[in-house]
């Protein structure tokens, strides 16, 4: 039954699959509905199309909002930050030892100011192209190869600042355009998931991850 391919998996201490995949959405969770966060409004379309929307728990050793789904035979560790996006690195790798997590089976889903709203793109490892929430990822997992989702967002107007625009919320006529942007994003990121699962050569789980970083909150929000 197909509808028995997707089902709720009771979020503990331990994951039953023995190489589940993560898949983070960048982002400042304070500040919900902003153009840097709109790989979390991914994340929230994706768990509401795999029927956990509502499963959502804190995780305070990751310092994220976190829930388990199952596709098929992969088991997905959605995830959502609670650090500042220059910091999203630190919950991810926690939940890479955590979970004994393989890099290449770890998805960053994040805003890109090159490509306009509407376009949308895999792109299998590489630098962070200027992406505070990336380059905090590949720092902290010390590796560059995560697969990563990007949602174009586009640039500010000559006038405006980027950190103004990227933290600020979508104008109207942006939301109107949002709903299917998320809708293919997630279709995208699915797809891609059934597709490669299995096919790619495990190396290994993470190894030499950073170690926990001091507080720094107060940096902001970048």
């Amino acid at each position: 039954d197909d509808h028995q391919a997707m089902q709720i998996h009771p979020f503990g201490p331990f994951i039953a699959s023995p190489l589940p995949l993560q898949v983070a959405g960048l982002g400042n969770h304070m500040f919900p509905g902003t153009r840097h966060s709109v790989g979390m409004a991914v994340l929230n379309h994706l768990a509401s199309k795999l029927d956990v929307a509502d499963q959502w728990k804190r995780d305070k050793r990751c310092c994220a909002d976190m829930v388990v789904a199952r596709l098929g035979e992969a088991e997905l560790l959605l995830m959502k930050p609670r650090k500042f996006m220059n910091l999203n690195g630190i919950s991810l790798a926690s939940a890479a030892e955590k979970y004994n997590l393989n890099i290449e089976d770890i998805y960053l889903v994040h805003d890109d100011l090159d490509k306009p709203l509407g376009k949308i793109s895999l792109k299998l490892g590489g630098s962070a192209r200027g992406h505070n929430g990336v380059r905090s990822c590949i720092s902290c997992l010390r590796s560059d190869r995560m697969v990563r989702l990007r949602i174009g967002i586009g640039r500010p107007t000559a006038k405006a600042s980027v950190e103004d625009y990227v933290l600020s919320r979508f104008t109207d006529a942006e939301q109107e355009v949002l709903p299917p942007v998320l809708e293919r994003a997630t279709a995208m990121l699915l797809q891609h998931i059934q597709q490669n699962r299995g096919r790619r050569d495990s190396p290994g789980p993470c190894d030499g991850l950073a170690s926990p970083l001091p507080k720094t909150e107060g940096r902001g929000p970048s």
